[in-house]
């Protein structure tokens, strides 16, 4: 037997031997071909290419109705309507509020919503809290109570709502409308606000109470603070289904003055004499957008990092 077989490896393609066969594992076996970057640039430019055909489906409707609301009817009716050709107008926008009475739909809206937000808010974080601090047997069967709610859409339970309201004389009323609508909301905003409670460390309410703080201290000092993200979502979600309800106004009131916004576009879009005015209605609708959009810029930041945290729980 010859010197030269029986000489061992060099000490540097022993260290390489498991970084190659690692490198050969990534890559299928094929160590000197670059078919991973190919197969990346392929995926990015499929999802580049659905994402915006998806933006263009979102965003048409949205540049059709912007541009009919800044029309006459007369314009919309003979004018291209994806073209802004024939010139723009304001007159629909004021016709909302002077004609419509839809001035009045809003402010009834903004009060129905605001309220909505706070009694779900307040509500769903201080039943959270108690859940959470309490563990006892009734907290947990008060939670399931209240996840019920998940499961009865108000649409099987309106006409007992409508009795209820009746009997309490709250009957056309926005009361009964606040009540009714933020009752609707509150079982969705408690299971997320029981998760988010739970996710806090529970050596931080030890700490706290060995300093001396009681249970006002704890939910304002330190539940308060850190459930900031998940408080707007729960206002987002909130805001949206009050501003945008439209059954329990329609069934709760009858009036014009205590009329809601998705009541008074039905009103409108419907009980035209001469047709629907499409400019009229399609501004009144841009309207009661820019409410919900100004809401989410606001809370753009908390709501992704709420969804966040809620994902990773």
């Amino acid at each position: 037997m010859s010197s030269t077989s029986l000489t061992p490896p060099a000490p540097e393609a022993v260290a390489s031997r498991p970084a190659a066969a690692r490198v050969a594992r990534a890559h299928g076996g094929r160590t000197g071909r670059a078919g991973a970057p190919g197969a990346s640039r392929v995926a990015r430019l499929i999802a580049f290419v659905l994402g915006t055909v998806w933006l263009v489906i979102v965003l048409l409707p949205i540049y059709y109705m912007a541009l009919a609301s800044f029309r006459t009817q007369g314009q919309y009716l003979t004018g291209n309507p994806w073209l802004p050709v024939g010139g723009l107008s304001l007159s629909s926008y004021s016709t909302v509020f002077s004609a419509t009475g839809l001035g009045t739909d809003f402010r009834n809206s903004a009060v129905l919503t605001l309220a909505s937000i706070v009694i779900v808010v307040l509500f769903s974080l201080g039943a959270a809290y108690r859940i959470v601090r309490r563990g006892s047997r009734f907290a947990a069967v008060s939670f399931r109570v209240i996840l019920f709610g998940l499961a009865v859409p108000v649409q099987a339970i309106i006409i007992p709502i409508f009795i209820i309201v009746v009997k309490m004389h709250l009957y056309d009323t926005l009361i009964a409308v606040i009540l009714a609508a933020s009752a609707s909301l509150i079982a969705v905003a408690v299971l997320l606000m029981v998760n988010y409670v739970r996710a806090i460390p529970r050596e931080l309410f030890d700490a706290m109470t060995v300093d001396g703080a009681g249970e006002w201290t704890l939910f304002t000092r330190l539940v308060w603070p850190m459930a900031r993200p998940v408080l707007a979502v729960v206002s987002i979600f909130a805001g949206l289904g009050a501003w945008n309800n439209f059954l329990i106004p329609l069934i709760l009131t009858q009036s014009n003055s205590n009329s809601v916004l998705p009541v008074g576009l039905y009103e409108v879009a419907s009980t035209s004499q001469y047709g629907i005015d499409v400019p009229v209605v399609m501004a009144a609708v841009m309207l009661s957008v820019l409410p919900l959009v100004l809401l989410y810029f606001g809370l753009r930041r908390q709501f992704v990092q709420g969804l966040g945290g809620l994902a990773i729980r």
